[in-house]
């Protein structure tokens, strides 16, 4: 939710009126009318039939044949390019598929990106539990993702109350910590071990194991690596996977750290 507080003096209306047009339709894969968008962003028909045009003009809504309009192929090209620039050097890449090859677990990197934490980098692995839902972009189950703790870890105990609060703690599973006191715990065993991991919290079956990559006084630059498996094998093999995500985690801080030069 917007903050109306932080709107600056400067901000262009119609510009604002547009995204929230895209917003709108981008949330109903079934399509809306005009009327519906007029209805959804609070906005004149008229006002809402002028923006609606210029969008699919410029590719970013298209029209169907009932009328109704969905999300444009323009829309895929930026995110494209979000993906893009989310990854950093193209060696990311390179790493994250050789480590998916080697163990046959599927590899991801994670990042604060504003206040959010966002999947930035993915390569999947033949012997994982497929995900569809973890693609790059902001993750809204930071609490319950092994990705998610890493970085959380990396926090003040304040930071990480603050951000549990504002980004909430949906139950995923019956094995999800919903309560800020429970994460803590979790999450302290975690840097004991030295390895922040999670068991079925985010789906039945599946685990991921975690640490990070840089811990940089930045909070825009600290990063961390995950690998996803059946639940069964983390059972198992907790060590194994922590020894090769520690040899992950040095090939990608090398990589960053070569990038900066």
């Amino acid at each position: 939710m917007r903050d109306p507080l932080a709107e600056p003096s400067d901000l262009i209306r119609s510009v604002s009126r547009a995204l929230r047009v895209l917003e709108a339709v981008g949330r109903a894969p079934k399509g809306l009318t005009v009327k519906q968008i007029a209805r959804r962003c609070e906005l004149t028909v008229a006002t809402t039939y002028h923006l609606v045009r210029t969008l699919a003009y410029e590719g970013y809504v298209s029209r169907r044949e009932d009328g109704t309009y969905v999300v444009g192929l323009e829309i895929a090209d930026r995110f494209r390019e979000l993906v893009v620039a989310f990854r950093g050097p193209a060696a990311v890449g390179d790493v994250l598929r050789r480590a998916a090859v080697d163990t046959g677990y599927s590899h991801l990197i994670g990042r604060f990106v504003g206040e959010r934490i966002a999947v930035t980098a993915l390569a999947e692995g033949a012997r994982s539990p497929r995900l569809d839902d973890v693609v790059p972009g902001f993750d809204d189950a930071a609490h319950a993702t092994a990705l998610g703790k890493a970085l959380l870890a990396t926090l003040g105990v304040d930071q990480r109350l603050r951000f549990l609060k504002d980004h909430g703690m949906r139950a995923y599973t019956t094995a999800t910590l919903i309560t800020p006191e429970a994460f803590e715990t979790d999450v302290a065993a975690g840097d004991r071990r030295g390895l922040q991991l999670e068991v079925g919290q985010f789906r039945g079956g599946v685990a991921t194991a975690a640490l990070v990559v840089t811990a940089d006084r930045d909070l825009e630059r600290r990063m961390a690596v995950a690998c996803v498996l059946p639940a069964a094998e983390m059972m198992a093999s907790a060590r194994i996977v922590r020894t090769r995500l520690q040899s992950v985690a040095r090939a990608l801080a090398e990589v960053y750290a070569a990038d900066l030069g």
